[in-house]
């Protein structure tokens, strides 16, 4: 079984830059470019990392982790912060 990593950033280009790299390595990648995206993709139990941008329109990064970890659904999902 491949894990499923959601891949969230508000550029466009950086989040292909991210997928191009987990595919080669047979990673799943879910595509999301806000935070609400990313909250409701973890919300519908499909994730098993995240790689989240720090700097977002709307609500930071921070925000978004802040807002996971606080939630018995998704606060056992990994979350990396990315920056570029």
């Amino acid at each position: 079984m491949t894990a499923r990593i959601l891949v969230v950033d508000d550029v466009p280009a950086n989040v292909k830059l991210l997928e191009a790299r987990l595919l080669a390595e047979y990673f799943e990648v879910l595509p999301a470019y806000s935070g609400a995206d990313a909250l409701e993709a973890c919300e519908n139990g499909k994730v098993d990392v995240v790689l989240l941008d720090v700097m977002m329109p709307d609500m930071d990064g921070f925000e978004v982790c802040r807002r996971l970890k606080v939630d018995p659904a998704t606060q056992h999902i990994p979350v990396v912060m990315v920056t570029a």
